[in-house]
C-alpha cells in the first residue's frame, strides 16, 4: 500500500494512544503518544523527508521509540501493538475518552457493563437513566457525563493556547531553516487572534510570485507576495465576523477588500495591514480583538483602548509555595520574581479548608510571615511580600478569622469545593465573600477548566456588579488550563468599574511564564493597563491596599 500522509499517521498515532490509555498501565506512555500526534498534525516539512534524512527525534515530544512506530505507520499503515489492541475494544469506545472527567476505567466500565459504544449511546444511556443505576458507576458520574458531553464537542480539535504556541514555534523555525528564501513568516489565525483554545494552525509567509508553499497537512502555510502580505496575514487572522464587517465598510466607501489587498476600481490601494485599516478610516485593530464583537464601530469612534502588555505588568500576585502545594521555597519563588524584574510578589499559597492541597494552619501562616517579614528586610523598600489565598466556604464565609485575615496585604478569595451547588446558591457564595472586608480578589471566578469541565453555575453580572460595589478586584487566572474570567465578561467588567489582576497561579518558577496568557486573554477582553492592578507599581499598589486596609478598620 502507498505510504500514509502526516494526517493520517497522526490519526492513527493518536489511536494508538487512546487505546493504549484503556489497557492500562504507565498513563505517561499513552499521554506521550497524544501529545505526539499533536506535533504531526503541526509539521512543517512532510513527514516522509523526516522519515528519510532520520530527522523524526527533531519533532517535538518524538524519541526513538516513538520514532519507529511514527515510521512504521507511515510505512505500513499499522503496526503490530495496534492491531493487538483493536481487537480489545470497538473503535466507537474511543470517543468516550473525549469527555472531560471521563477516566479510561470509567470508559471500560460503561463499555462492559452497559454495553454502550460511542458518544452517541453515552448520551442517550445518561439521558435514560442507566448510568445512575449501575453499580461503581452512578448518579455523579452520570451528571458528570451530561454536563461534560457539550465540553468534549466544543473543545473538539482545539488545543490549548500553551501547547498551540509550542508547536507553531516549532514550524515557524522549521520553516525558516528549510526554506530560507521565505521572509516574513509570520503566525496566524486563531492563535494570533489570542483565543483560548486554537483549531487554526495557520501562518502566512512572503514568498515569489512563482513560489509554492511547503506541502503540509494540519498545518496552513499561505505564501504572499510583498505587496500582497499585509492582505494575506490580514485574512489568514480573521475571524470571518471581522472580515466580513471590515469588506461591508469597504463597499459603503466604494472600495472592495480581497485577500491581495484593498482595491478601488482597478488600482490596490492598500496592501500592508495598516495601511487597509488607515484607507478605511480606521486605526489598526489588534488582532485579538477582532472578532466582529463591536471593534470596528468603537475603532470609528475613536474608543479603541491601549492594551495591556507583557511589559506593563510590575508585580506577581497569586502563586504558590513548598507550604502549600507549590514546588519551590518562598525565598526562591521571591528571587525568581526579581529576576525577572518584578517589583512585588504575592503569595496565594492554600488556607486551612484546603487540606488535600497542603492548606496552611494558623500556627503556620505565622512561619510564613515571619519569614515574608525577613525577606521583606532584606529586600528594602524595592520588593516586598505578603498575602494569602483563602478558600470560599460553603456558606461564603472565608476561611480565616478576621483576626488572621487583617495581618495580610491582600487576600485572594477562591472557590475549591462544593462546585455543584445550585446557581442561586453559588451567587449567593460568592457575594458574601465579596462583601468581607478582607477580600481584595476573587480567584477563577467560575473554576473553569479548559476541555476538563465547565465552570460552576453563577449568575456572573451580578457578581461583577458586587466587586465593583465593594472595590474587590477580578482575577483573570492566567493558567493557560482555565484562563478565567472568560474575555468575553471583560468588557461588563469594566463597564461597571471593576479593577483586574492578571495572576499567573503559579506553583512552580516555570509557571511564571503564565503571565503571558493571561495578558493575552485581557488583550482580548479589551482592557488597558491602568484597569489592572498589577499593572501598578510598587508605591501604588502599596497605597492602594493601605487605603483598602483603612476602609477596612473603619467599617470595624
Amino acid at each position: 500500500m502507498p505510504a500514509l500522509d502526516t494526517r493520517a499517521v497522526a490519526g492513527l498515532l493518536r489511536e494508538y494512544a487512546q487505546r493504549s490509555a484503556l489497557r492500562g498501565g504507565n498513563p505517561y506512555r499513552a499521554k506521550a503518544y497524544s501529545r505526539a500526534a499533536d506535533s504531526l498534525a503541526a509539521l512543517a516539512i512532510p513527514l516522509d523527508v523526516l522519515i528519510a534524512e532520520d530527522r523524526l527525534t527533531e519533532i517535538p515530544g518524538v524519541g526513538e521509540a516513538i520514532a519507529d512506530i511514527i515510521t512504521k505507520l507511515h510505512k505500513t499503515g499499522t503496526h503490530p501493538s495496534l492491531e493487538k489492541l483493536r481487537k480489545e475494544i470497538p473503535e466507537g469506545v474511543l470517543g468516550m475518552l473525549s469527555v472531560p472527567g471521563l477516566r479510561p476505567e470509567k470508559v471500560l466500565r460503561l463499555y462492559n457493563d452497559l454495553g454502550i459504544t460511542s458518544l452517541a449511546e453515552l448520551e442517550a444511556a445518561a439521558k435514560d437513566d442507566r448510568i445512575k443505576k449501575a453499580k461503581g458507576l452512578g448518579a455523579s458520574l452520570q451528571t458528570k457525563i451530561l454536563q461534560n458531553l457539550a465540553v468534549a464537542k466544543s473543545g473538539e480539535g482545539r488545543l490549548h493556547l500553551h501547547r498551540a504556541a509550542a508547536l507553531l514555534a516549532h514550524a515557524k523555525e522549521s520553516i525558516c531553516k528549510s526554506r530560507p528564501e521565505l521572509k516574513r513568516v509570520t503566525i496566524a489565525g486563531d492563535f494570533r487572534r489570542g483565543c483560548e483554545l486554537v483549531g487554526d494552525l495557520s501562518m502566512v509567509a512572503e514568498a515569489g510570485k512563482a513560489a509554492k508553499p511547503p506541502p503540509t497537512d494540519g498545518l496552513q502555510i499561505y505564501l504572499s507576495e510583498r505587496k500582497h502580505f499585509g492582505a494575506a496575514l490580514l485574512f489568514a487572522t480573521g475571524s470571518a465576523a471581522h472580515i466580513e464587517q471590515l469588506r461591508t465598510l469597504a463597499a459603503e466607501k466604494e472600495m472592495r477588500l480581497e485577500a491581495d489587498g484593498l482595491h478601488k476600481g482597478r488600482t490596490l490601494i492598500a496592501g500592508e495591514e495598516a495601511e487597509i485599516y488607515r484607507a478605511l478610516g480606521l486605526p489598526f485593530i489588534d488582532p485579538e480583538l477582532r472578532e466582529g464583537r463591536g471593534e470596528i464601530e468603537a475603532a470609528l469612534k475613536g474608543k479603541l483602548p491601549k492594551l495591556v502588555t507583557d511589559q506593563d505588568l510590575r508585580g506577581i500576585l497569586h502563586r504558590h509555595t513548598d507550604a502549600s502545594d507549590g514546588t519551590e521555597t518562598l525565598d526562591t519563588m521571591a528571587k525568581a520574581t526579581r529576576q525577572r524584574g518584578f517589583e512585588y510578589f504575592g503569595v496565594a499559597d492554600h488556607s486551612k479548608s484546603a487540606h488535600y492541597s497542603g492548606g496552611l494552619s494558623v500556627e503556620e501562616i505565622a512561619q510564613q510571615q515571619r519569614g515574608a517579614d525577613r525577606l521583606n528586610k532584606r529586600f528594602g523598600k524595592d520588593f516586598r511580600i505578603k498575602g494569602i489565598g483563602s478558600d470560599i466556604l460553603a456558606d461564603g464565609s472565608l476561611d480565616y478569622a478576621d483576626d488572621v485575615l487583617q495581618r495580610f496585604d491582600f487576600v485572594v478569595a477562591s472557590i475549591h469545593g462544593r462546585f455543584k451547588l445550585d446557581r442561586k446558591a453559588q451567587t449567593q457564595r460568592l457575594l458574601r465573600a465579596i462583601s468581607d472586608p478582607h477580600t481584595t480578589i476573587i480567584g477563577r471566578m467560575t473554576g473553569r477548566q479548559l476541555q476538563r469541565r465547565p465552570g460552576y453555575e453563577i449568575d456572573v453580572e451580578k457578581v461583577l456588579r458586587a466587586c465593583a460595589k465593594h472595590d474587590v478586584v477580578v482575577e483573570i487566572n492566567a493558567h493557560p488550563w482555565r484562563l478565567d474570567l472568560d474575555w468575553r465578561w471583560h468588557q461588563a467588567a469594566l463597564e461597571f468599574g471593576c479593577m483586574v489582576s492578571i495572576n499567573p497561579d503559579a506553583h512552580s518558577i516555570p509557571e511564571l511564564e503564565h503571565m503571558h496568557w493571561g495578558v493575552l486573554m485581557a488583550r482580548k477582553g479589551g482592557v488597558p493597563a491602568d484597569r489592572v492592578l498589577n499593572a501598578m507599581t510598587l508605591p501604588e499598589i502599596t497605597r492602594y491596599l493601605h487605603q483598602k486596609r483603612r476602609s477596612l478598620a473603619r467599617a470595624a
